[in-house]
């Protein structure tokens, strides 16, 4: 009985081997023949045509969604006027937040081009570096302020005129720019001179953006009050809203007003007195400009803040000096 199974494997392994070798040599002798597969290429091209018909319907359907969703710009629409921001700025343990703060706030506004000059002999690696990386149109300039008309360490910050040296730059490059692009003196734009510690809302950028000479608005927070504003009446400013020397020729913060472009550069003396008595500094560069009774109130007749006069306090810095004296102090390549 074994001996018969061992037989009968042995004959159906020997079957299978032969059926498996006459097929490998069947597959190997069809290797060299043609095959007419005309028949089966047909239905295939027939496939392929069909899905790029598809494909090329879908595509002239995603163009003109496209076309639908970003309509072509009408080249006869004018640009926005440029606002060219004039900051001036000095070096400081809250300079970078300060920039950073206020840099942020212009990415949200179009067509501006940020002048920042700095208070120093030279440009600095940090003001150099935080605007390569700001994602802004910008300049970098930097006019030193004489000792003399320098605070000094403990002088309260109304003491002297701020920034004047600064804005005079800002204003010197602006004018040999301008006159070098096509146009000339007869180019649209706005001039704004904000501070890097101020507050602004974008609401203001879109207020000034139409200035015909010298637009004008409230500023919170400002001289010891809750805000000061130019008084509307009959679409006219009359009189001023201050607390203090209301008989100032233009008794405003800085922050509360734009020049157009075309009047900055029809104006080529116009600047600021670094010697201006106190609160006098905006009268002195504005006098030569415009009168009260040409200003434009802008912010709703003047009756909207849109900027406050904040400001960053001084960061104490007792325990940094109680480790530094130790040896454990911060780390000095650090920027902060």
């Amino acid at each position: 009985m074994a001996v018969r199974m061992k037989l009968k494997l042995k004959t159906v392994f020997v079957l299978y081997f032969m059926v498996s070798l006459l097929g490998l040599v069947y597959a190997l002798m069809q290797l060299g023949q043609r095959c007419d597969c005309t028949d089966h290429d047909l239905p295939k091209d027939r496939t392929i045509s069909r899905l790029r018909g598809e494909l090329h319907r879908l595509q002239e359907q995603m163009r003109k969604s496209e076309e639908t969703k970003q309509p072509q710009k009408d080249p006869t629409k004018p640009s926005l006027p440029t606002i060219f921001v004039i900051t001036p700025t000095y070096t400081r343990l809250v300079q970078k937040a300060e920039l950073t703060r206020l840099g942020q706030t212009f990415l949200h506004v179009s067509e501006l081009h940020w002048v920042v000059v700095e208070d120093s002999p030279h440009k600095t690696p940090l003001v150099t570096d935080f605007l390569l990386k700001s994602g802004l149109t910008y300049t970098h300039l930097h006019m030193l302020t004489p000792k003399e008309r320098k605070l000094q360490e403990g002088d309260p910050h109304w003491l002297k005129p701020r920034g004047a040296e600064q804005r005079n730059e800002g204003l010197r490059w602006l004018r040999e720019d301008r006159r070098a692009q096509p146009g000339g003196d007869d180019q649209r734009g706005v001039v704004y001179f904000a501070d890097d510690d101020n507050t602004y809302s974008l609401e203001v950028f879109s207020e000034m953006r139409s200035t015909q000479r010298v637009s004008v608005w409230p500023v919170g927070l400002v001289g010891g009050m809750r805000f000061e504003r130019p008084v509307v009446e009959g679409g006219k400013v009359v009189r001023f809203h201050t607390g203090w020397r209301p008989s100032r020729p233009f008794p405003m913060d800085m922050a509360g007003f734009a020049v157009s472009l075309k009047l900055v550069l029809a104006n080529p003396d116009a600047c600021f007195d670094g010697e201006a008595p106190m609160g006098f500094l905006e009268s002195s560069f504005l006098q030569g400009l415009v009168t009260i009774d040409e200003l434009e109130p802008k912010a709703d007749n003047c009756s909207k803040v849109l900027v406050w006069h904040t400001r960053t306090e001084k960061p104490k810095m007792k325990r940094e000096d109680t480790l530094k004296a130790q040896g454990l102090g911060s780390d000095p390549a650090v920027e902060v």
